[in-house]
């Protein structure tokens, strides 16, 4: 199956528009399901591709070889894969393509990104597909991703998709003030609630890196005003630049992951950037990120810088 020609309804001018990666298991079913909403809300195509991995061959002897080859044997399982998402989308009446493609699921869905407003994929899958502990893809790809990725958690459903605020870590940094605008967007796009949330890492937190640092209520209440200022001002920026968009903010005290992984329970999207500022981040997705990934209860996007 290949994809059919399309132009983006949104202004982007992105040719896949909402890209979902699909292998068959039911969470990537969910993940298709979660795509036709939001290809609907952003009036765009909705794209779902299988990919393949290309078998190495090697055989010892002329009798050993299949009298299929394995590279169309790999392919036509997954078209087969794939007329799975075709039939969870027979009732879907917006724009929709289909397309399987050869390579490894995070290389190919990093790939396609280029040509899509947003990729979707479910937290974990069938075999290679989504990968293993958290999965490969769903890790790989929002490192690597040129566009935003959500990601499905298992407990995440459609019907939910409506409900609560969307919710955007704010941390100081680049990356986090890119996520930041972008979740302006989706929440207007939405129009539903942003909440601004800077997490304030509890005193023994700090105590580990900063050993000599004075802590006592009076200087943690001093910071969370200072936060609780600054982001006050930038929902301010926001709401010039989005005058229909109500924002609000917090600054909770506690570790950061644990914190945002409550609110990733009552947010209907959790934004995060790919990286933030603090003393510990991974190559390629920040510790914070990563661990929000690991254990969200509820739809998260993650946004490139």
């Amino acid at each position: 199956m290949s994809a059919q020609n399309s132009s983006s309804e949104s202004g982007l001018n992105q040719e896949l528009g909402v890209l979902v990666g699909f292998d068959g298991s039911e969470l990537a079913a969910q993940a298709v399901r979660y795509g036709a909403i939001e290809a609907e809300r952003r009036k765009t195509v909705l794209t779902v591709v299988t990919a393949y991995e290309l078998p190495t061959m090697i055989y010892p002897n002329m009798a050993s070889i299949p009298s299929e080859p394995e590279d169309d044997k790999a392919k036509t399982a997954a078209e087969k894969t794939l007329a799975e998402a075709v039939e969870l989308l027979r009732d879907y009446n917006g724009e929709k393509s289909f397309r399987t493609a050869p390579g490894n699921s995070a290389g190919v869905l990093v790939t396609l990104s280029a040509g899509a407003e947003v990729v979707i994929v479910g937290a974990r899958g069938r075999g290679g597909f989504m990968g293993r502990v958290l999965g490969s893809v769903s890790t790989a790809l929002p490192a690597h991703s040129h566009c935003p990725t959500i990601v499905v958690p298992e407990r995440s459903t459609p019907a939910s998709a409506d409900n609560g605020p969307v919710v955007v870590a704010v941390d100081g940094s680049d990356a986090g003030r890119v996520a930041m605008f972008t979740a302006a967007a989706t929440a207007d796009a939405r129009k539903s609630e942003l909440e601004l949330v800077a997490v304030l890492p509890a005193g023994e937190e700090w105590l580990y890196w900063y050993p000599d640092l004075e802590l006592s209520s009076e200087v943690t209440s001093r910071r969370q005003k200072q936060l609780t200022e600054g982001l006050e001002r930038e929902a301010a920026t926001l709401s010039e630049q989005f005058p229909d968009l109500k924002v609000t903010t917090s600054v909770p005290v506690g570790d950061p992951t644990e914190t945002l992984v409550e609110i990733s329970s009552r947010a209907q999207l959790t934004v995060m950037g790919t990286r933030g500022r603090g003393p510990v981040r991974s190559a390629l997705l920040g510790s914070v990120s990563r661990g929000v990934l690991n254990h969200a209860e509820g739809p998260v996007m993650v946004v490139p810088s």
